[in-house]
């Protein structure tokens, strides 16, 4: 594989999660890829792997937080691994606007991500 990840196109990755576009997301992970949600009953939130998982995860994550959106997103890569840093804006149950910051660690093959491990901050 020739391509490799450049800072620009993981951008787009993460700008791909303002869709609301499931399947621009999943397009963005390899066929084996595997992305593990900020919350979930396993160790690691839940797990999706496969794009065809990955899609499911996503879309479910925007049934969740309809209309929201990260925000200030800084994207790192060094080679074949990567970061986001970013905050989740969006409206609770009770209509009040709720702020949330966390990360993604990520690793990539080629130009396609293979894991995107979500972490968010509970306030609390």
């Amino acid at each position: 594989m020739t391509n490799s990840m450049t800072k620009a196109r993981a951008t787009e990755f993460g700008a791909a999660w303002n869709s609301g576009d499931p399947d621009l997301v999943a397009s963005f992970f390899a066929e084996d890829g595997v992305y593990h949600a900020s919350v979930g009953p396993d160790r690691l939130g839940r797990t999706f792997v496969g794009r065809a998982q990955v899609r499911e995860g996503v879309a479910a994550f925007f049934a969740r937080f309809p209309g929201g959106k990260f925000e200030n997103l800084v994207a790192t890569v060094a080679g074949d691994l990567g970061t986001f840093e970013w905050d989740f804006v969006a409206t609770d149950a009770s209509g009040s606007r709720t702020s949330t910051a966390g990360c993604d660690l990520l690793h990539f093959r080629g130009d396609q991500v293979v894991l995107k491990n979500a972490f968010r901050k509970q306030r609390g």
